[in-house]
């Protein structure tokens, strides 16, 4: 945790009132996803509040394409420790769940009483132009910082074209650093007039949720924490990657969730705002109420 200027005077309960009120706001006004959530904290924290340097933000977010977990929800996290260390953490993340949670909450409630979720596809679309904008806009600032060198802008690109043919996330990022440790140590030391020792990475396969289960096994709530759990240990990408684990977990495998209640809880967990994770605390809900809404989520 760094940090420099007028903020190092501050004491701890200042910072952690900024960061309480920043990203609570975002939890309740944060729509579109992933990207643009993240698009939102960076023109906050970096150019608004300059709580750090655009070039520490990117790296931020490369290490949470590294790492399991909702992305947008690890950038809180990240952005919250560097400014106020382990309790801007807890606070940074707990003020950008739980308002979503609990609106999405509600959504869950209404769905249960009326068995159908309100038309929200206008409003799906008439936000979506705004969204755009708002990631360009950042994609623009953070990639002047980002392609300081021509061989980044070569591995940029190559990550792109992999990512429009199909390529898992995951592997299209992973497979960008690998190239470029090998490519820009290999330019350093060639400068250098000595090699150093790469040490090549390994890539392993993402862990599939085994099908294991012939019958549907009884819903109880150490079944839904122990779900959501092993999920969220596994899920690489972003929030949207959580919609194919979740079918894979409660559909097929457990039976829980019906094809048609699943899409409910997806598009739950697209028109309320903040972190696409909430759309397990709507599924919590239907599985076991409020208890099962907080134990999933």
């Amino acid at each position: 945790m760094e940090n420099t200027g007028k903020d190092s005077q501050k004491s701890l309960g200042q910072r952690l009132k900024e960061i309480v009120l920043l990203f609570a706001r975002l939890g309740v006004t944060a729509f579109g996803g992933p990207a643009a959530h993240i698009a939102m904290m960076e023109d906050e924290v970096v150019a608004k509040r300059q709580w750090m340097t655009r070039e520490h933000f990117l790296d931020l977010v490369g290490a949470t394409n590294l790492i399991p977990g909702p992305n947008s929800t690890e950038m809180a996290i990240h952005c919250g420790y560097h400014y106020a260390g382990i309790p801007g953490l807890i606070a940074s993340g707990t003020s950008f769940i739980l308002p979503a949670a609990l609106l999405t909450l509600v959504v869950a409630w209404a769905y249960a009483q009326f068995g159908a979720l309100p038309a929200v596809e206008p409003f799906l679309t008439g936000i979506r132009p705004a969204v755009l904008a708002i990631i360009l806009n950042a994609v623009f600032r953070l990639g002047k910082k980002a392609l300081k060198r021509w061989e980044l802008g070569v591995i940029g690109a190559g990550v792109v074209a992999a990512a429009l043919l199909g390529t898992s996330e995951i592997i299209a990022i992973l497979a960008g650093g690998i190239a470029g440790m090998f490519w820009l140590n290999i330019q350093r030391a060639q400068t250098e007039k000595r090699l150093g020792a790469l040490v090549p990475l390994g890539l392993a396969g993402l862990p599939p949720l085994a099908h294991l289960a012939a019958s549907t096994p009884p819903i109880t709530l150490p079944g839904i924490f122990l779900s959501f759990l092993k999920i969220g240990a596994v899920l690489f990408g972003s929030g949207y990657v959580l919609v194919a684990y979740l079918e894979d977990e409660l559909v097929h495998r457990l039976g829980w969730l019906t094809q048609p209640q699943l899409l409910d809880a997806i598009a739950a967990g697209q028109f309320t705002p903040g972190p696409v994770l909430t759309t397990s605390t709507f599924v919590g809900y239907q599985l076991q109420g409020i208890p099962g809404a907080i134990a999933a989520t």
